[in-house]
């Protein structure tokens, strides 16, 4: 059977059927008519069946399914299956995966586990996320999910020998909920249908309440003319009938999310809502029927779901503002290549199309669509939305380009190395994904109170109601019980920590910083001593070949240079990289049992002798011999030394250049009242060097990966919250063992894997810079968890008293809402503001997949 190809550039209304149905290439049926519409072109499906599948793909923003699949999706014999299952069992194909799957693996287990971002839809409180969360971490073969109430996006990690990702995506579905793979088009698409939505819930909310209002006016004025009995009455039938689309349509969301709360024992905040609006409005109507008049409240109801509807509009708004600095990752890759053909054609195809090897042409002023190697021409590229570096870089053949940056002067053909989940953007976009995702204690506090507070309310509205029913008024029970659970709805407290966590990172992603865990957010603002690497972290990383120093009699510097530049090409250490780049084409002597140790040196066999390059205690030196100096014009060079068979034979000395306004940051950071230290491998006397020229007042040198951990700790022990700044493998232990980590973007993947923040740009006077904002971060958050607690404090006593009527209770609880997702909002700030002597053209997100090193 015929695979279906990609689509020629005929006219949108064409149709294609001599291939058999576009989705399972069985025939098509004579009159059948199943279209598709994919990639401008509409496909004829053979069933009801594959169209509804063939759709769901495409809506799903995975249309590359059908260019990369190597057979047809159906085959005769093959099982009915529902449509529902069937869509979701294609996210299990790998095909599919690619585009949006990448595999992580376990340190505990050792085994590979996969990781997806994922768009929930229905979420309305934080009893959803608890549900979710909850329900999907139970599933056997899942080790982890996250769900971010301000994005609504979710991050899973799973085990595919246990469970399926459909099994997944099922379990969701299954309590009420629909999560489909993140993709931009996808998100919009969702976002514009859950904005139309509350928008249609709005309008009928709106307008019924205004009619509903007009009317209560009238019955308020006249509900003593008993003249006009039968009138009243009448208008108060046409109250019920204006009243009933708002609590069945309108308020239909608050139902839901109650129900589902309820039939899994966790009651959140629409619980109160919905026995409130269904209270009062089943109150009211069997008052009207009764024809007492009295306790007519369709007025309340309506008011109630109207505010209730504009408090959740505002901040489904706030929050697409607060995440849309991270979303426009997404956008810096188009959507369409230009691939080279073998015969050298070009042919225009989807990004999703491109696989490693394929050759594309990029035009200037063409973003480049996937990550790569420049295969012909010279031109330089525009990386400031990546790396914030304001002038474009000069990239020749062979030089490695990230998708997303922009060619600015003259065509180049980019052979392809990374796709889909594995490029640069995605990693950076998967950084994001698990900080927001990430909950800081404030944040699981608040979602932990949030259940207690409901619950609570519930008992005592409940206690408080029969108070009332039994010893005070019994007609104004029923009212001050409504006004009760009105009021005190925490919704504010849920908000409290998300709109601020989400508003964060997006503006430290603007000045160069990702934030790879919301608690990293905390404990930035609680830190009190900074540690420095030195080497990468506060110099440039690219250190230079100064001098050579022979200490054997008879050995020639090229003899020496020959044997450990045959060492340092089995490292990607900075320091290995300058001295292999420095020997050149010098032929290397064979080696035998090669091994590296992080942080040390390299050992090998030569001749049957056993020869290593590194550190002195590596290479058996218990103190630096006599008359070995760096050179005069270089003071703070580093030293590596050679020896064979225990005998040193030489050092090279390698000088670096310190990173811009090293000495302005470490003062800024001394401003803010943090102790600021260099731990550092170089010698004692490099380090001391090195640490009086940038201001810092501790430096230790000759220090190993051990040696850093361990101070740390000590650090630790004393109290002290400590932020630690390395680049390199052997950075990884104490990265890992800081309270709060960084990591910068030209280092290590297994450092940045580690840290909690990668600096992306040179420019480290973002440190500080994010400092403050993680103090100013802090600060809010309390600000908004004092308020919602204080309001609630105060709320719920006022409406006991019966002081409070329904529909005032309503406008206080969405005011009270809106008032914390304003002033987490305060926390966007300007580049300017956080970075002003600095070039203001900064990042969205960074380069952090740059050549990696090993230490």
């Amino acid at each position: 059977m015929t695979q279906p190809q990609p689509p020629a550039q005929d006219s949108p209304g064409a149709t294609d059927t001599e291939a058999g149905c576009f989705h399972c290439g069985l025939p098509v049926p004579r009159g059948a008519h199943y279209p598709v519409q994919f990639e401008g072109r509409a496909r004829e499906t053979c069933c009801a069946g594959c169209q509804a599948v063939a759709n769901a793909i495409i809506d799903n923003g995975l249309g590359g399914y059908y260019h990369h699949r190597t057979a047809p999706a159906g085959a005769p014999g093959e099982p009915l299956i529902p449509d529902e299952l069937r869509e979701l069992k294609l996210f299990d194909e790998p095909e599919v995966q690619r585009q949006f799957v990448t595999d992580e693996p376990d340190r505990a287990s050792g085994r590979m586990l996969r990781e997806a971002s994922l768009i929930l839809e229905g979420i309305t409180c934080a009893a959803c996320v608890w549900l979710n969360e909850r329900h999907v971490r139970t599933l056997s073969g899942v080790t982890d999910f996250s769900v971010n109430y301000s994005t609504h996006r979710a991050r899973v990690r799973w085990d595919p020998e246990r469970i399926a990702l459909s099994d997944i995506l099922q379990a969701i579905r299954n309590i009420g909920y629909r999560a489909h793979p993140y993709d931009p088009g996808t998100r919009d698409k969702a976002f514009q249908r859950e904005r139309h939505v509350a928008l249609r819930r709005l309008a009928v909310a709106g307008l019924g309440m205004m009619q509903v209002m007009m009317l209560a006016v009238a019955l308020w004025l006249g509900h003593s003319d008993e003249t006009h009995a039968d009138l009243l009455q009448f208008m108060r039938w046409v109250a019920a009938g204006l009243t009933t689309p708002v609590v069945f349509y309108s308020a239909v969301p608050f139902f839901r999310s109650a129900w589902r709360d309820l039939l899994h024992g966790r009651p959140g905040m629409d619980v109160p809502v919905s026995l409130a609006i269904l209270g009062t409005y089943f109150a009211s109507l069997w008052s009207v029927i009764l024809g007492t008049g009295e306790h007519v409240y369709f007025e309340s109801v309506a008011m109630f779901v109207f505010f209730l509807l504009t408090s959740r509009y505002l901040e489904l708004m706030a929050r697409q503002r607060s995440s849309q600095a991270i979303d426009r990752l997404d956008r810096l890759i188009p959507a369409v290549a230009t691939r080279v053909a073998a015969d050298g054609s070009d042919e225009q195809v989807p990004v999703a199309e491109l696989a490693p090897g394929d050759r594309v042409r990029v035009r200037p002023g063409e973003p480049l669509p996937a990550d790569g190697l420049v295969d012909d021409g010279e031109s330089t590229v525009n990386q400031a939305l990546l790396t914030g570096e304001p002038e474009p870089c000069l990239r020749r053949v062979g030089d490695a380009v990230t998708g997303g940056t922009v060619n600015v002067d003259s065509p180049l053909v980019v052979r392809v190395t990374r796709v889909g989940a594995e490029t640069t953007l995605a990693a950076i976009q998967r950084l994001l994904d698990r900080a927001q995702t990430d909950k800081p204690r404030l944040a699981r506090m608040a979602e932990r109170g949030t259940g207690h507070f409901t619950a609570a309310v519930l008992i005592m509205t409940a206690l408080v109601g029969a108070v009332w029913y039994f010893w005070i008024a019994p007609d104004r029970a029923f009212w001050v019980v409504v006004a009760m659970l009105v009021a005190t709805c925490p919704c504010a407290l849920a908000l409290a920590t998300p709109v601020a966590i989400t508003t964060t990172t997006g503006v430290l992603s603007r000045i160069g910083l990702l934030l790879t865990r919301g608690q990293a957010v905390e404990d930035l603002a609680r830190a009190r001593v900074v540690c420095f690497d030195k080497t990468g972290t506060l110099t440039v990383g690219r250190p230079q070949w100064v001098a050579t120093q022979a200490l054997a009699p008879g050995m020639e510097e090229g003899e020496l240079v020959a044997m450990a530049a045959a060492l340092e090409r089995h490292s990607e250490h900075p320091l290995a990289k300058a001295l292999v780049e420095a020997a050149g084409a010098v032929t290397a002597p064979p080696l035998e049992r090669v091994r590296n140790v992080p942080g040390r040196g390299l050992s090998a066999l030569l001749d049957g002798a056993e020869v290593r390059v590194g550190a002195p205690g590596f290479v058996g030196l218990d103190r630096i011999p006599d008359g070995v100096r760096p050179p005069a014009a270089h003071s703070e060079a580093t030293a590596v030394w050679l020896a064979r068979a225990g005998e040193v034979l030489g050092v090279f000395w390698f000088a670096d250049q310190p990173r811009p306004r090293v000495r302005e940051t470490v003062a800024e950071l001394r401003e803010l009242g943090l102790e600021v230290v260099l731990l550092s491998g170089d010698r004692p006397e490099a380090a001391a060097a090195f640490a009086a020229n940038a201001g810092i007042a501790e430096a230790h040198g000759g220090m190993t990966p051990e040696d850093k951990v361990a101070y740390v700790r000590g650090r630790q022990e004393r109290g002290e919250i400590v932020l630690m700044a390395g680049e390199g493998i052997n950075d990884a232990p104490v990265l890992a063992g800081a309270d709060v980590s960084l990591a910068m973007g030209s280092g290590t993947r297994i450092a940045q894997t580690q840290a909690d923040l990668v600096l992306m740009s040179d420019h480290l006077e973002a440190i500080p810079a994010a400092i403050r904002q993680g103090r100013e971060t802090l600060r809010i958050v309390r600000q908004n968890i004092i308020w919602a607690v204080g309001y609630n404090g105060v709320a719920l006593p006022v409406a006991a008293t019966g002081l409070l009527t329904p529909w005032l209770a309503a406008l206080g609880m969405s005011l009270s809402s809106l008032i914390v997702v304003g002033n987490a909002l305060r926390l966007r700030r300007d580049v300017k503001e956080l970075l002003p002597e600095t070039d203001t053209r900064r990042p969205l997100a960074a380069n952090v997949i740059r050549p990696a090193r090993d230490g």
